[in-house]
């Protein structure tokens, strides 16, 4: 039997990295990193949110810029619940008017914001939170900045909520 030249704690390092990056990169969302680096080529992509249709819950949240008072209240209410977001089959879309927008902290091309903001009917210089379920259906909309425990709760008691609970194991 021929024995492998690396030693055990090499080959369970390899492991354990390969799986931190899938689950960084399966998840669905990363609310850290939403800021680009500037040295790196960045690829846009285009986002349309009937794609996501019983898939994804999506939040919206629109703002002018990342220097809107309210857009960064927001991001901080969020910053802690990543979690959450995950266990919710929960993607954030960032659109901002004057600054790159993002999906799960990829950078969407500015058509795909554009379209976002024509379909909510947000103008540019408002703030908005918009809450979509699976079904594609608005569920919430907010014009300032939203407790994320109030958006769990909402979530959590959609009916296809409580069957991916009971489905995952958990009451």
């Amino acid at each position: 039997m021929e024995r492998s030249s690396q030693p055990p704690e090499v080959n369970n390092l390899v492991l354990i990295t390969l799986t931190l990056t899938a689950s960084i990169v399966l998840s669905p969302v990363s609310i850290a990193g939403t800021v680009p680096c500037s040295t790196q080529a960045i690829k846009m992509s285009s986002f349309n949110i009937s794609s996501q249709k019983w898939l994804n819950r999506v939040l919206l949240v629109f703002a002018p810029s990342v220097d809107n008072y309210s857009y960064q209240q927001q991001m901080q209410l969020f910053e802690q619940h990543q979690n959450g977001f995950t266990d919710r089959d929960l993607v954030l879309v960032q659109v901002l008017a004057t600054d790159k927008s993002y999906v799960n902290g990829q950078l969407i091309d500015e058509s795909s914001a554009a379209n976002l903001r024509n379909r909510f009917g947000v103008d540019k210089q408002n703030f908005r939170v918009i809450l979509v379920g699976k079904d594609g259906g608005v569920k919430r909309q907010d014009t300032t900045p939203v407790e994320v425990k109030a958006i769990f709760e909402q979530i959590d008691a959609m009916p296809m909520r409580q069957q991916e609970m009971q489905q995952r194991g958990r009451k």
